[in-house]
């Protein structure tokens, strides 16, 4: 195991230090206006955005200087008042790099953090089921199997490598963003889980098992 994690910390290293830049109409949208300024949400009703929402994301490089820029503005985005959220993925603000902000409900003072990069390379069979909405999609919310543990690898704001495990909520919003990422959205899982079978395993929260434990 501390063969495979060496050798999966060296590839994403390699990876994301070898990544693309930023292109020109990536770097015009993010110096479009001052780093205090929001950048605009992208939103399913508008193809164009649509079309982004819809695209697969890639790698940056996480020493790349624009990327504090466009942090401060989709933050900014992410904390509107007239409309806050608790995470919001690059693709969001109309630019598919692999690039999100997340609030940390499980660290204490619950921070936002942004993560570059960011990787799920595991994921517990133990689901939870729960309410989603979606900046893109503001008007509709809907129940959405998450996994309820996942171990994550990612490059934080500073260019560091970090490897970690999350649970419960957190959980659910790095699954949220990343899938962002991927093109997929909270609404798409939904239609996609209709003939999902779980075995729910207790009462409250709803906890089920994605595959069943033979006794």
């Amino acid at each position: 195991m501390k063969k495979y994690t060496t050798l999966l910390v060296f590839f994403i290293v390699s990876t994301a230090m070898h990544s693309q830049k930023f292109t020109k109409e990536e770097r015009d949208l993010i110096l479009s206006a001052p780093e205090t300024e929001m950048l605009r949400v992208t939103q399913v009703t508008d193809s164009a955005d649509l079309k982004i929402l819809k695209a697969v994301s890639t790698d940056i490089n996480p020493k790349d200087k624009l990327i504090p820029v466009l942090a401060k503005r989709m933050y900014l985005a992410m904390r509107d008042p007239a409309r806050p959220g608790v995470g919001i993925a690059a693709p969001q603000v109309g630019i598919n790099r692999n690039i999100i902000w997340v609030q940390r409900l499980d660290k204490a003072g619950e921070p936002f953090e942004l993560c570059i990069n960011p990787k799920i390379v595991w994921r517990s069979n133990l689901m939870r089921k729960g309410a989603e909405g979606c900046l893109s999609i503001p008007d509709e919310r809907g129940d959405v199997y998450r996994n309820y543990t996942i171990q994550i690898t990612y490059f934080d704001s500073e260019g560091n490598l970090k490897e970690e495990v999350v649970e419960g909520f957190t959980a659910v919003i790095f699954q949220h963003e990343i899938d962002h990422l991927n093109g997929l959205l909270f609404t798409e899982r939904i239609n996609e889980q209709q003939a999902f079978q779980g075995y729910p395993i207790g009462d409250g929260v709803i906890l089920t098992l994605e595959k069943k434990v033979k006794r």
